[in-house]
């Protein structure tokens, strides 16, 4: 509890600060708020007490088209994301993110691409921009599973990013992370310190697949985080 308090209190201050400073610094294009962002998710990282593992960075292709693909099971995946990758990327992300004060303003100005969950024409329309950014050679962030997982096992996947990726002819990194979920699972309150391990896995190839090998492009990805997260995935005790 002390440390959920720790770090509450200086979270917020520290976010607020980060997004004061880097917004007129946005002016200079996106990719500077991504290395803001990642300063963010280091200082935010130290305030929870958790140490961040990154594994597999050889397979990191900086200033390549990429889809990267991380299994989700907390909030804290996403700073130990951005703490593990240097070279800017774009994430996409739920349109309610953007609603939030300063918050929305910067992902809108990172080049973040907003989904509305509910309009399904309007999300098409999202992962078709993502698609189009991706073949003019940038790397976007799409958690498969839409969600995070309760137990930190994956969940279904969603079909829509893997229709976007083939759509960019661009590779998919999947990205294992274990140890988030036994931090902050979802609709945990509490937090406790530890220690997250992100591995990037090796890459697989989209440039012989059609639209209709969606799903095995699914599997493929699928295949590649089980063999690394087997029963790992579920550390969330």
């Amino acid at each position: 509890m002390l440390r959920t308090l720790f770090f509450l209190t200086g979270f917020f201050p520290w976010t607020l600060l980060v997004l004061l400073v880097s917004l007129p610094l946005s002016l200079m294009g996106p990719d500077i708020l991504h290395h803001w962002a990642r300063l963010w998710a280091r200082g935010s990282l130290w305030l929870a007490g958790v140490e961040v593992r990154c594994r597999g960075g050889e397979h990191l292709r900086p200033g390549a088209a990429m889809v990267y693909m991380p299994n989700h099971q907390s909030n804290f995946d996403i700073l130990a994301l951005l703490a593990c990758i240097r070279p800017p990327f774009r994430w996409l992300a739920k349109k309610e993110l953007f609603a939030i004060p300063l918050f929305g303003a910067a992902m809108r100005r990172a080049g973040c691409i907003a989904v509305d969950r509910g309009d399904h024409q309007s999300a098409v329309a999202s992962l078709d921009e993502a698609a189009r950014r991706i073949h003019n050679g940038e790397a976007v962030m799409i958690f498969p599973e839409g969600t995070r997982s309760l137990n930190g096992r994956l969940l279904p996947f969603k079909k829509g990013g893997f229709l976007t990726a083939i759509k960019a002819q661009a590779p998919v990194l999947p990205i294992a992370i274990t140890g988030s979920g036994g931090i902050l699972p979802k609709h945990g309150r509490s937090l406790r310190p530890g220690v997250i391990s992100v591995t990037f896995l090796p890459p697989i190839e989209t440039r012989a697949l059609s639209l209709e090998d969606r799903d095995l492009l699914m599997e493929r990805v699928r295949a590649s985080l089980d063999a690394l997260l087997g029963e790992r995935g579920a550390e969330t005790s």
